[in-house]
């Protein structure tokens, strides 16, 4: 591991923590470096990435602290605790509030594990969000996949057949994309391979 890729580690063990933790105590800006530590945590070893994450948050303020929700989330949600991963996810949008120049997918992430994972006393909440964060308004074709296989899902549950087919074939149209549309990126914000769970989902959705 090269100097400056220290505070990036995808695995965690004793020798690892040490390393960093020596590292840390010299740096300047550890809020920092302990947020993206443990965002490169998140899904490896959600449980390292969560200690990492007290340590951040008990440093007090900072800029980026939306980020550090966001990740929290996903950490929980990798241990299969869904409510709490919610809970962050709304410390993070209220952050986005408080400082609104600096923004997460928050608002998707909470409105798919919603949908997936069928927490009907939740939907309110994640209709209101997608009312919020309008598909047509989303420049990634992922961010709008989300928006309609979120509200594709959600749909279907509360009996509206109709308008989750129409959703889940907007998403997976979204899925298909394969050009962002920017000249020097044309893969950013695109689907790609990933979220393959969710489009099986969706096309099982769309064939009942």
């Amino acid at each position: 591991m090269g100097r400056d890729d220290w505070f990036q580690n995808t695995t965690w063990d004793t020798e690892t923590e040490a390393r960093f933790n020596g590292k840390l105590s010299r740096a300047r800006n550890k809020a920092f470096y302990l947020r993206v530590q443990a965002g490169h945590l998140v899904a490896a070893d959600p449980k390292a990435a969560l200690s990492l994450l007290d340590r951040y948050f008990a440093l007090g303020d900072d800029l980026a602290k939306a980020q550090g929700f966001a990740d929290q989330a996903k950490a929980y949600l990798a241990l299969g605790a869904q409510e709490e991963a919610l809970c962050s996810l709304e410390k993070a949008l209220q952050r986005e509030i408080e400082v609104p120049n600096i923004k997460t997918w928050a608002w998707s992430d909470y409105a798919v594990i919603v949908a997936q994972w069928r927490l009907d006393h939740h939907y309110d909440r994640a209709l209101q969000l997608l009312r919020e964060h309008p598909a047509q308004s989303q420049v990634f074709a992922v961010t709008r996949f989300l928006w309609y296989a979120a509200f594709a899902l959600i749909a279907n549950a509360q009996g509206q057949r109709d308008e989750a087919k129409e959703a889940a074939a907007n998403a997976l149209s979204c899925a298909d994309v394969t050009d962002s549309g920017f000249r020097y990126h044309p893969e950013a914000g695109i689907v790609g391979a990933r979220y393959d769970e969710l489009k099986h989902e969706l096309s099982r959705l769309i064939s009942n």
